[in-house]
């Protein structure tokens, strides 16, 4: 399930977020990587314990908290604090998947990479090249979004990062572990969740949408792991 949220950081933010990663002490991204990611990754990151990661990581969390698009299609149980890298000219990230356990930075805790994000930071104008590809049974999806929007896409997908031919994408990363960790429930919890939404938007008849809003709860509960 690929999913594209609009606006998740307001203009102000992002702004905000370009500023404070100008004066980032970047290095190189295959720090973080793992030994078979290491050899198709070049990129930078900050580091995820520094000032800039922890300030910028709280606003991009606070805003998921708001933001009720991203609570429907993840389910989260845990986020993982935001990762931030850079790609200039020539660079990228080959084909690879992303580790299913992560231990968060600064505890002995350990999430499941359930779902993957991306948060592009960059305007569509500043860089060329630079599509986030994301691999499923009906092909590859090339997602290149404004500054501002967010992707969502399951954990298990293989993954790339396109060459950067000219200027610079910048972008947060991250992942989370849901209460449901099946992709197709989770998948069907979203549909029936949206379609809740449209029809007491709608304002169609009451007891349907009570009798719908009762499946949905009942497979959440059937499904969540808390």
């Amino acid at each position: 399930m690929l999913i594209h949220i609009p606006k998740v950081l307001t203009d102000v933010q992002v702004g905000i977020c370009r500023e404070r990663l100008a004066q980032a002490d970047w290095r190189d991204g295959r720090a973080t990587a793992g030994p078979q990611s290491a050899q198709v990754k070049a990129n930078l990151q900050i580091d995820e314990g520094s000032a800039e990661a922890r300030e910028l990581g709280k606003t991009i969390v606070g805003a998921l908290e708001r933001n009720s698009l991203f609570i429907s299609a993840a389910l989260p149980r845990f986020v993982y604090p935001p990762l931030f890298n850079r790609y200039e000219s020539g660079m990228s990230f080959g084909t690879h998947i992303d580790n299913a356990i992560r231990q968060v930075p600064g505890t002995v805790g350990r999430i499941r990479t359930d779902v993957s994000a991306t948060l592009f930071l960059s305007a569509l104008e500043d860089y060329e090249g630079g599509a986030l590809v994301v691999e499923d049974a009906y092909g590859a999806h090339k997602v290149k979004l404004p500054a501002g929007d967010m992707v969502l896409y399951p954990a298990t997908s293989l993954h790339s990062v396109s060459p950067v031919t000219s200027g610079v994408r910048l972008a947060a990363f991250f992942w989370v572990q849901s209460m449901v960790k099946d992709d197709g429930e989770r998948a069907l919890l979203f549909d029936l969740d949206s379609a809740i939404r449209d029809l007491t938007a709608a304002e169609t008849d009451g007891p349907a949408i009570v009798k719908l809003t009762g499946c949905y709860h009942n497979l959440l509960r059937k499904w969540s792991e808390m």
